[in-house]
C-alpha cells in the first residue's frame, strides 16, 4: 500500500510538472515589458486619414476629432467609414473626441452649468459610444474659464459613470500647466484663467480611465515665436501633474507632430501683425528648401529652429521631427507612463514610423531639412 502510494505520488508529481511546462509554452508570459499605448489623433483632412490607413498597424488608439456638442447637449458629427474599417481590421481601439465646437467658451459654460442640458449631454455621449460600438470617448473640451472648474469635473465624472455602464472607456485631453501660479504677465494670466487652470487633474484621473496631457502648443500664433513643445517645458508640466498625485498609469503624454511658422501679415480687419500657424513637417521642409536654410538643433528644448529674412523682415520656424518626437517619447519610458497621445496624423515626419535604428540615418532629400 505504501509502495503504491509512493509510485502514485511520483506519477502525479511528474504529470503536474508536464502540465505546468506545457502551460508555460502556450500561455502568455507573466512577466513582460509594459506595452506603451500609442494614441494618435486624426481629423477629417485627407492627409490625416491617409496617414492612419498607412500606419494603423502601429497605433493602439485612434481618436478622430469629429464630434461636437451644441448648446442643447446634442452631438453632431461622424467618423469616416474608411477609418472605422481600418481600425477594426487592425484591432485599433476607436475612441473619438467630443469637443465644444470651435472651443467656444459660452457654449460649454451653458452645457456644464445647466443641469438639464448637462444630463442630456451625458446621456447622448453614452448613447453615441454604445450605438456606434466605439471603444470609448475622449473629451476635448478647451477654453473653459477657471470659474467652471468644479462644473467641468462633475460633467466629466458623470459622463465617465454613464460610459462605463455601457462598456466604454472615458478619457480627456487636458491643457497642461507648470503650476497653480497664474504667472507674471497679462498673457500668462489670460491663458491660465481661460485654458490651463480649469482642469483638476487628480479628480479627473480618479474618474476617468486616463488623461491625455496635451504637452504641446507651448507657443502659438498668439504668442512670441518659440518651441511647439520644448523638452524642458514638457517635462516640467509632467512633473507638476505627477506631484498632484496623478498615477503615471493614468497619464498619456501629449506629443506634437506639427511645426510652427511665424510671419508678418496685414489685413483690413487686423492691420499689420505677426501671425503664427501650425504646419506639417512636409511644409516645414519646403520652407527650409525655399529659403535654402539649414536649421539649428536646440539641445535644451530638443527641437529644430530657423529664422530668415524675407525682404528684410524676419520669419521664424520651430520644427518637430522624428528626433524631437523620440526625445519626448523617452519621457514616457522614464516616468513609466501609460503611453503617449500625438497631435496629429498627417503632420508628422514620416520617420517617426521607422524603427529607431533607421530613424535618423541618411541625409534629407531637401538641402536644408535636418536628418
Amino acid at each position: 500500500m505504501s509502495s503504491f502510494n509512493s509510485k502514485h505520488e511520483r506519477r502525479i508529481a511528474l504529470l503536474g510538472t508536464a502540465i505546468l511546462a506545457a502551460a508555460a509554452l502556450t500561455a502568455p508570459r507573466a512577466i513582460r515589458a509594459q506595452t506603451i499605448e500609442s494614441l494618435w489623433y486624426s481629423t477629417s483632412d485627407s492627409l490625416s486619414t491617409a496617414s492612419f490607413l498607412a500606419h494603423a498597424a502601429q497605433i493602439s488608439i485612434v481618436s478622430p476629432q469629429v464630434f461636437a456638442l451644441n448648446a442643447r447637449g446634442v452631438i453632431h458629427g461622424a467618423v469616416d467609414p474608411k477609418v472605422v474599417a481600418a481600425a477594426r481590421e487592425h484591432h485599433v481601439k476607436l475612441v473619438p473626441l467630443v469637443m465644444n465646437p470651435g472651443f467656444d467658451q459660452a457654449i460649454i459654460h451653458k452645457i456644464i452649468t445647466t443641469p438639464a442640458i448637462a444630463a442630456k449631454a451625458v446621456a447622448n455621449i453614452a448613447a453615441l459610444c454604445r450605438d456606434n460600438h466605439f471603444d470609448g470617448i475622449q473629451f476635448d473640451i478647451e477654453n473653459v474659464h477657471v470659474k467652471d472648474r468644479d462644473a467641468l469635473t462633475a460633467f466629466m465624472r458623470n459622463s465617465a459613470i454613464a460610459l462605463h455602464k455601457v462598456g466604454c472607456t472615458a478619457s480627456a485631453a487636458v491643457v497642461p500647466r507648470l503650476s497653480d501660479d497664474p504667472g507674471p504677465t497679462s498673457y500668462h494670466k489670460w491663458i491660465f484663467d481661460n485654458w490651463r487652470a480649469v482642469y483638476d487633474y487628480k479628480a479627473l484621473a480618479e474618474s476617468l480611465d486616463f488623461i491625455s496631457l496635451m504637452t504641446y502648443a507651448q507657443h502659438t500664433g498668439g504668442s512670441t515665436p518659440g518651441p511647439v513643445a520644448g523638452y524642458t517645458w514638457v517635462e516640467a508640466c509632467l512633473k507638476f501633474t505627477l506631484s498632484l498625485g496623478v498615477p503615471p498609469s493614468k497619464i498619456s503624454l501629449g506629443i506634437a507632430s506639427y511645426s510652427d511658422h511665424w510671419y508678418p501679415s496685414w489685413s483690413k480687419k487686423d492691420g499689420p501683425r505677426m501671425r503664427g500657424g501650425d504646419i506639417s513637417y512636409a511644409k516645414a521642409e519646403s520652407l527650409l528648401t525655399r529659403w535654402n536654410i539649414k536649421p539649428t538643433w536646440d539641445d535644451h528644448d530638443k527641437a529644430w529652429w530657423a529664422t530668415w529674412s524675407n525682404a528684410g523682415v524676419y520669419e521664424h520656424l520651430w520644427m518637430e521631427d522624428a528626433r524631437a518626437f523620440a526625445a519626448k517619447a523617452d519621457l514616457v519610458k522614464q516616468y513609466k507612463l501609460r503611453g503617449y497621445s500625438v497631435w496629429v496624423l498627417g503632420a508628422e515626419d514620416p520617420r517617426v514610423w521607422d524603427p529607431p535604428s533607421r530613424r535618423y540615418s541618411g541625409r534629407a532629400k531637401t538641402s536644408g531639412a535636418p536628418r
